[in-house]
């Protein structure tokens, strides 16, 4: 079966097409500066042939359009006819507490999910236009929506509430959400599979460090917390996201400033984190250089991260009662040895020990990079749309 995986954006569609006898991936590509000048597709054949398109795509559904051109193009395509894609699958941010796992979507998921439009104003609105797009280009072809909440769905309620009055909770749904699911749940697989047990026997803490990072403690396949909160502000600090902060520290900032909730929501989602401490770069490589050759507030950055990653894994230790194993994924885990070495230095009391030798290859390959430890360490490249793909297939095949 034949499935294709669109990640919806406010001005991009990423977009993969797999081939699930094998599991493997036809093509790939983005869609970007949708409703601007000069947009662009980008898009690669598995067998390495590239090619880049600019045109007016005005909108998701002539990005749509597009991309199923690139797809059946006689010169770059990987199919003969659109209706050799069986099915479509959509990533969505929010769930809410309405979805706690993948579901076909039909005129009452539609209906749900503009109801969870409120919870992530900034994502969920583009998800629903990338569906709508497909339902009109692709009639009758079923459409899948995976959702970045559902792994965390089953975290215990003292876990998830905050520290608010519970009728609060009650009227608008406030408590922690998480995101990263299908991230975190992938590497979660793919680690007990590279320790070579069941993931019903394991303690794991999963680390998906980007330019957007969270951790997760999966206990026996579950995630019983997460990082991220009612927003993917929370947690670990980010390339422009804060990460933890109390709260009334923004309230003072915004009397002496004379902020609204606007440039308030700005402040902490766009101007902070590693670009705001560091003065430099929201971006890791950049900062460890910086860091390297003794910018101070690039060091600062760079230790003020990994320590929040460190504590979390101990804390996360201490929340499932014990720790097997350490996953490092995402685009600063699967490459900064730097991070991962800072990251888990002083942890030898739980049992952990980095190999530095092995931390410092460089390769794509899942790996473990620990002395033979108690805890290992593995670094674990993940795949969000093969996820999205095999819950499309199981669904609807």
């Amino acid at each position: 079966m034949t499935i294709l995986v669109l990640n919806s954006g406010s001005s991009s569609v990423k977009y993969r097409l797999f081939e699930m006898n094998g599991e493997k991936c036809l093509a790939w590509g983005v869609v970007e500066r949708i409703g601007a000048n000069g947009a662009l597709l980008i898009h690669q054949r598995h067998d390495g042939d590239q090619v880049k398109l600019a045109g007016e795509i005005a909108d998701h559904q002539s990005a749509i359009e597009y991309i199923l051109a690139i797809l059946l193009s006689p010169n770059h395509g990987v199919i003969a006819d659109r209706q050799e894609i069986k099915a479509v699958g959509h990533r969505v941010v929010h769930g809410g507490e309405k979805f706690s796992g993948s579901i076909i979507i039909d005129a009452e998921v539609m209906s749900q999910l503009h109801d969870c439009i409120e919870l992530a104003p900034l994502h969920n609105p583009a998800n629903i236009k990338g569906i709508q797009a497909c339902k009109a280009a692709m009639k009758g072809v079923p459409q899948v929506a995976v959702f970045d909440t559902a792994f965390h769905h089953d975290m215990p309620d003292y876990a998830y509430m905050y520290g608010l009055p519970y009728i609060l909770y009650k009227k608008y749904a406030v408590r922690r959400y998480g995101f990263h699911g299908t991230s975190h749940r992938y590497v979660a697989d793919r680690a007990a599979n590279l320790m070579g047990k069941p993931i019903g026997e394991l303690k794991l803490v999963t680390c998906h460090l980007g330019n957007g990072c969270s951790s997760a403690a999966v206990n026996r396949g579950v995630s019983v917390d997460t990082t991220m909160g009612f927003t993917p502000v929370e947690g670990l600090l980010m390339g422009t996201r804060t990460g933890d902060l109390d709260v009334a520290a923004l309230l003072y900032l915004m009397g002496r400033e004379e902020i609204g909730l606007t440039e308030a929501n700005s402040l902490i989602n766009k101007h902070s984190g590693l670009q705001g401490i560091s003065g430099v770069s929201n971006d890791m490589r950049e900062i460890e250089a910086e860091a390297l050759s003794g910018h101070h507030r690039a060091l600062l950055a760079l230790n003020m991260f990994c320590y929040r990653v460190k504590k979390y894994i101990g804390a996360y230790a201490a929340a499932m009662g014990g720790l097997d194993g350490i996953v490092f994924t995402g685009g600063i885990g699967e490459n900064s040895a730097i991070v991962r070495q800072k990251s888990t230095e002083g942890l030898e009391f739980l049992g952990v020990s980095l190999d530095v030798a092995k931390n410092q290859v460089l390769s794509k390959d899942e790996r473990f990079v620990d002395t033979g430890s108690r805890v290992r360490i593995m670094v674990i490249p993940t795949n969000e749309e093969l996820v999205i793909a095999r819950d499309t297939l199981l669904l609807v095949g």
